[in-house]
């Protein structure tokens, strides 16, 4: 029975898939990659920033609520 590879697989935490996307690039810049590979690996590239940017906008989401539609500048204390 064939596993699905993690590189296809949903990532865990916006964090991981940061990662991956960032080890990602590292590979696609090297210029090591076999011709064949390089149209996988973009569209895995374009998953995981479509992961990103909906989590971020998720989180915005939450905040607008909390802040009761109010974006407001955060301050540490």
């Amino acid at each position: 029975m064939a596993t699905a590879s993690k590189h296809s697989a949903t990532p865990a935490s916006y964090e991981a898939a940061l990662q991956e996307l960032e080890q990602l690039v590292v590979r696609l810049e090297s210029g090591d990659m076999p011709l064949e590979q390089l149209l996988t690996q973009y569209q895995r590239g374009a998953e995981l920033l479509k992961f990103c940017r909906d989590r971020l906008e998720a989180v915005e989401n939450q905040v607008k609520v909390l802040d009761q539609g109010t974006l407001k500048t955060w301050t540490p204390d």
